[in-house]
């Protein structure tokens, strides 16, 4: 579509950031590592793994088979193939984006800037090479041809290093690495990483008002220029997600707030801004008619919709975020059914659009097509658009814009606990068995239940309960945020920002160690900047900024940070700007504009571009 901008797409931006790898524990399957209830047999992990007995067992035989004599080559080889069980084996089975036969093996000392734990200081390699050089192992998974390396010619399945390579030097060299920053390696133990131990909590943060308005949602120009889009809410029409596939009969579900079953839809939709600008990118509205409908779906009552929508910074997929469809608690445990799209994160490709035969034999709900790698292929049970599941109303979601494997959803809970989870392929998150780290007893279940004991959920990695912003059952809601990238508030960088709709608090988390997945949180006083382009108000008998309800929060192509509210769009500011002190921020660099300079025309301001009437999705029902 040349010289055509095609709304739907003014995510893309994300796929032209920098991707640095990171060392989130993730399997080789890319699946978040289980809760193992037991330890395992062979390879003697408990806790977190990425095996279960099945994987344990084949990997024992698999050890068997490789008939090792020496008992001391044998226990270093056993702890090499059980590697594949560790948390963090994706990064230790793979090196630049391919996979290898054997984790990375510890060859030199940890690196100063090395997030993982002095553990990593043995030279393992090296180990390997010395006790296991000269026995013969049958099959042995050092072979050249495995790590797409030359090395001698292999004329017997049973050899011995000695025989594949020529020293321990070109061994080390293909098998061998050290830890850095941005890598891990393997030296016989569980990777551990080093507590570093949590920076003290920002002392506030500052923020200044650029825009009146409410809008749900805020996207950078793809473009890279300093404009966004906002996004308000529409609705249109389509198939009904309580049907027949999930043991759901419309017609029987009862009347909500007054309002018919699948009155409201969620729509993803193409808009073209082609003809209304000289330029497609100085256009600021789409033309209203649709260019393509990728997705229609009728919504069985009135809140707990989710909706928003992403692309993936590394495979440029869509992914849709759906709530359980409301009701309270779920009545029909969609969250939890693998048939239902309700309670699910979905991945979609929409470049790859099939026949309308194609749509109607598959069964899908719109113009896209599946990606093969979607956990479908591993799990027949999960409708092939899913990508997570067990999540009662995601809003907001985010990708790292340094980590893109940490894809962060703040999940909105029922009466009891307001969550954030890092999502991952196939991951259950819970709901409705559980309320966030608690379980949940639903008061209907027309749908069925789901037992405690089938499932092996993922916890969020932090969150908060309804009595720690108000006394009052059922008055919280969580609103997801982003990992602060900006250099505006050097104080609040790598933190991860969240708040509650009522507006009450805003934390900032920090992870540690670095890479764990492992968050302490503080909550941070919020004031407006008092030269703030446009006038803030307080609350009384306060310090902090009247923000009224925080809708959302978005992310420029500066990499600043802003929140959405119904008082108006804010910006993250300078803290000392609100007087709020940061040792690592240059005052003197601070500039400070005018109260009176309108945002849109200010050269260090965002220009926003309002889409009113052409929508890219059906945001509703955030409570």
């Amino acid at each position: 579509m040349e010289g055509v901008f095609a709304v739907l797409f003014i995510v893309f931006n994300f796929l032209l950031l920098p991707h640095p790898s990171s060392s989130l524990p993730l399997c080789t399957d890319s699946w978040a590592p289980l809760t193992v209830s037991t330890k395992l047999e062979f390879c003697s992990y408990n806790g977190s793994s990425c095996c279960n007995s099945t994987d344990d067992s084949k990997l024992q035989k698999q050890f068997q088979a490789m008939n090792i004599s020496d008992p001391s080559c044998a226990s270093l080889l056993q702890s090499v193939l059980c590697a594949r069980c560790d948390p963090f084996s994706a990064k230790l089975f793979t090196i630049d984006s391919g996979p290898r036969p054997v984790p990375l093996l510890c060859n030199s000392t940890v690196s100063t800037n090395s997030s993982q734990s002095n553990q990593a200081t043995n030279d393992f390699c090296s180990q390997v090479w010395d006790t296991c050089q000269n026995v013969l192992i049958l099959n042995s998974p050092f072979a050249p041809s495995l790590q797409g390396q030359a090395g001698a010619p292999v004329n017997s399945n049973f050899t011995k290093l000695t025989e594949l390579w020529q020293s321990k030097t070109d061994f080390c060299d293909a098998f061998g690495g050290a830890s850095t920053a941005g890598s891990i390696c393997y030296e016989g133990e569980p990777v551990t990483l080093n507590e570093t131990g949590s920076p003290s909590a920002p002392h506030g943060l500052c923020l200044e008002k650029i825009g009146e308005g409410n809008y749900l949602d805020m996207v950078a120009h793809p473009d890279g220029s300093n404009r966004a889009f906002f996004s308000n809410q529409q609705g249109c029409s389509g198939r009904c997600s309580c049907n027949s596939d999930v043991n759901c009969d419309p017609s029987k579900l009862r009347l909500d707030n007054g309002d018919q079953p699948c009155q409201y839809q969620s729509v993803i939709a193409e808009y073209t801004a082609n003809g209304t600008a000289s330029q497609p990118s100085l256009a600021e509205n789409a033309r209203p008619s649709e260019v393509r409908r990728i997705f229609t779906m009728g919504l069985p009552f009135t809140s707990q919709h989710g909706g928003q929508i992403l692309f993936g910074p590394t495979d440029g997929y869509l992914y849709f975020m759906t709530g359980d469809g409301g009701g309270g608690g779920d009545p029909y445990n969609f969250s939890q059914n693998k048939k239902s799209i309700l309670g699910k994160i979905m991945r979609l490709d929409i470049d790859t659009i099939p026949s309308t035969a194609e749509i109607n034999r598959l069964g899908l709900w719109g113009n896209y097509s599946i990606p093969k790698d979607n956990p479908f292929s591993e799990d027949e049970d999960l409708l092939p658009e899913i990508w997570a599941f067990g999540l009662r109303n995601p809003w907001p979601c985010s990708f790292d814009l340094e980590r893109p494997s940490y894809f962060m959803c703040a999940d909105v809970g029922e009466n009891l606990y307001e969550e954030v989870d890092i999502i991952s392929k196939g991951g259950n998150y819970g709901w409705r068995v559980y309320e966030g780290l608690y379980p949940f007893d639903p008061t209907s279940s027309p749908g069925g239940n789901t037992q405690v004991n089938s499932i092996s959920p993922i916890l969020p990695v932090m969150g908060y309960n309804h009595s720690e912003v108000n006394k009052k059952v059922g008055s919280a809601s969580i609103i997801g945020g982003y990992f602060y990238r900006s250099n505006t508030d050097p104080c609040m960088y790598g933190r991860y920002l969240y708040a509650d709709l009522y507006a009450g608090a805003i934390w900032a988390a920090t992870e540690d160690p670095e890479n764990s997945g492992n968050f302490s949180t503080n909550t941070i006083p919020f004031a407006c900047a008092r030269d703030s382009p446009l006038e803030c108000s307080t609350v009384p008998a306060s310090t902090l900024a009247a923000l009224g309800y925080i809708y959302s929060f978005g992310q420029d192509n500066s990499k600043d940070i802003y929140l959405l509210t119904s008082s108006g769009v804010y910006r993250v500011a300078a803290p000392s700007r609100c007087s709020y002190t940061c040792s690592k921020e240059n005052v003197t660099a601070v500039a400070s504009p005018s109260p009176t300079t309108s945002p849109p025309s200010h050269a260090n301001q965002l220009s926003p571009v309002i889409l009113l009437s052409a929508l890219l999705l059906l945001m509703a029902g955030l409570a």
